[in-house]
């Protein structure tokens, strides 16, 4: 059983490895008629006179640079059309984030809210007044400015 599982791998991989062995000699085939396609090209403008040569290589390069700036033009594009996109998530989470940081200044105002109707609670049920000052009418003056200093 051992064997026969080695042996089902070996074949498989064996397989898998003539299959891309064929796919790069049909890359190379490809490769071959490109290459003698181009040697075709320059070996007649080299019988060309050098006028015709010069306009030949012009145009080369004229196809060359209009076929890369239709690439550019596309890269473009789709930078343009992701940028929108980030933009677009930016807006939301600067929303969210907004959203969050008021129900966060909310939330601390209302426990204060409730620590303080807490403790005035808590006041009204206690009966001991220690630190309540007893204090004459004609003495108020003389008070309130000895506690503002």
């Amino acid at each position: 059983p051992f064997l026969r599982l080695l042996e089902a791998q070996l074949q498989e991989q064996r397989r898998e490895h003539e299959e891309e062995m064929e796919a790069l000699r049909n890359q190379v085939d490809v490769m071959q008629e490109e290459l003698e396609k181009q040697q075709q090209a320059f070996l007649q403008t080299l019988q060309l006179s050098p006028e015709v040569q010069v306009e030949f290589g012009l145009q080369q390069e004229i196809t060359r640079l209009t076929n890369e700036n239709l690439d550019l033009k596309e890269l473009l594009e789709k930078l343009e059309k992701n940028e929108k996109k980030l933009k677009k998530q930016l807006k939301i989470y600067m929303k969210k984030v907004q959203d969050f940081e008021a129900f966060q200044a909310t939330v601390p105002a209302e426990r204060r809210q409730d620590e303080r109707s807490m403790q005035v609670t808590v006041q009204r049920k206690e009966k001991d007044f220690q630190g309540m000052l007893e204090y004459y009418k004609e003495d108020e003056p003389l008070l309130i400015r000895n506690l503002i200093t």
